[in-house]
Parts: C-alpha cells; structure tokens; sequence
C-alpha cells in the first residue's frame, strides 16, 4: 500500500511525524506537507504564483502553499500514480460539525477523495494532546479495517481522536456533523499607526450535540467517524426552485 499523508499544520507538526512513523508499517508512505501552520485554510488553491517543493532533512516534501496544494501537486505532478490512501493530520485540535467547512485538514483529504482516492481526516479533541502516539495507534486501526474491509466506492472519512490513552478510549462510533454556535465576535485592536486591525472570534459552542453527532461521541471518550460527501446541491429545493422560475 502506498499512503499519501498530508496535514494543515505544516510539516514540522508532531502530529504529522507521528501519523507518518506509524503509517510506514503498512507500506511506502509519502509526506507533502504545508511549510507553514494553515489551520483554516479550507480548500483554498493558490493560482496567483508558483509553488515550490522543499525536502526536509527526516525526507518529508513540503511546499509553500495550502494543503489542498500539497495534496493536488503530489497528485497531479510529485508522485508516479495515484497513491491507494490519502491520509490527513493528525490535526492540533478537533474538526466537528461546522468546522469541517474551514479545516484544511478535511480539505486536503477531500482533495484526495476529488481525485478518485479514499482518503481520511484525523484530529484530536483538544489543542497539544499528550496521546499523539495513542492517537496514531487509532489511525492505523482505521487504515488496517480499510485495507482488509474496504468500503464501497471512493470513500472520505472525517475521524476525531479523544484526548486519551488508547486503552481508555471506548470504542468507535459512527456519526453526523454536530453544528455549533455563532462565532464569537471578532476582536478589534490597532497598529503602531493607529489603523484598525481584526482577530477572527473563537468558534461557537456547540449547539446540536446530541446522541449520534460528532460532538457527542468525542465528549464521551469515543472515537467519531463521519463519512463526508461533496455535493452541494439543495435537492429538496430543486422542484421549489423550478416553481419558483415558472412564475
């Protein structure tokens, strides 16, 4: 098996060097990674200038640019063939409900998945886990049940690790995206010149945590796996749509 892994912390992140160490007993991993912490960044591309690829002293590629860069100039340049896995993170802190939307973790493993690749998306709970190797033990479980068990089709999976040994996670859960509050506001401060600056508010707290969402699972010490789809489209107002535009 070879294993594309990526990550939006950039490449010198523990989470990442930890993910990669463990990935390496199921074959030939491949890590291109951002230079730079991109936290936030979504599936944002750069298209306005030229990117370049760096290897770093331990042989991981890294690039000047998102992690949707990374992952789709290793697809469409670095790499050979496609690889059979894209794996991203493991990300510092958690991506549930809302924040899939923003994360650059979930956006460099949909790259993947746009490229016909089953990819995952890993996260801790909190900020700074002290369990990343715990964390990546449960990433490889994940990897091993997708070699021997694949899912049908092309798959992308959203997975957050609670803060815990391994040992005393308990189990693994299939969920939904929870949803959270409205950010909080942004906080305004000023320069040396005296102009207005903004910091984006901290996320909202979560508003739809119940029993079977992402949230929930994680706040009782479970592992949370969401399978992700890509298609926009509001098909329950295509007919209202078409009624309205006949009028």
């Amino acid at each position: 098996m070879h294993i594309l892994v990526s990550n939006d912390d950039g490449y010198l992140a523990p989470g990442l060097v930890a993910l990669a160490q463990a990935l390496q007993r199921f074959g030939a991993v491949t890590v291109v990674a951002p230079e730079q912490n991109c936290s936030g960044a979504s599936n944002s591309l750069s298209l306005t200038r030229p990117l370049t690829v760096h290897k770093a002293s331990n042989g991981f590629l890294f690039l000047n640019g998102t992690p949707t860069d990374c992952v789709h100039v290793a697809l469409t340049g670095l790499l050979d063939r496609l690889p059979d896995l894209v794996v991203s993170g493991i990300n510092n802190g958690a991506n549930m409900g809302d924040d899939t939307i923003y994360s650059g973790t979930v956006a460099a493993a949909m790259e993947g998945f746009l490229f016909g690749v089953s990819s995952i998306a890993l996260s801790t709970g909190d900020k700074d886990s002290p369990f990343l190797a715990d964390a990546a033990r449960v990433a490889c479980d994940i990897v091993r049940r997708h070699a021997l068990h694949p899912l049908p089709g092309t798959v992308l999976l959203n997975v957050n690790i609670p803060n815990r040994a391994y040992d005393q996670i308990r189990g693994t859960l299939c969920t939904r995206l929870g949803k959270r509050h409205q950010s909080e506001p942004v906080f305004e401060t000023s320069n040396p010149r005296g102009q207005k600056m903004y910091w984006i508010g901290a996320a909202g707290s979560a508003r739809d945590a119940g029993p079977g969402t992402d949230f929930h699972a994680l706040a009782n010490g479970s592992v949370s796996i969401t399978p992700l789809q890509i298609d926009l489209t509001h098909g329950e107002l295509l007919d209202p749509v078409r009624d309205w535009l006949a009028r």
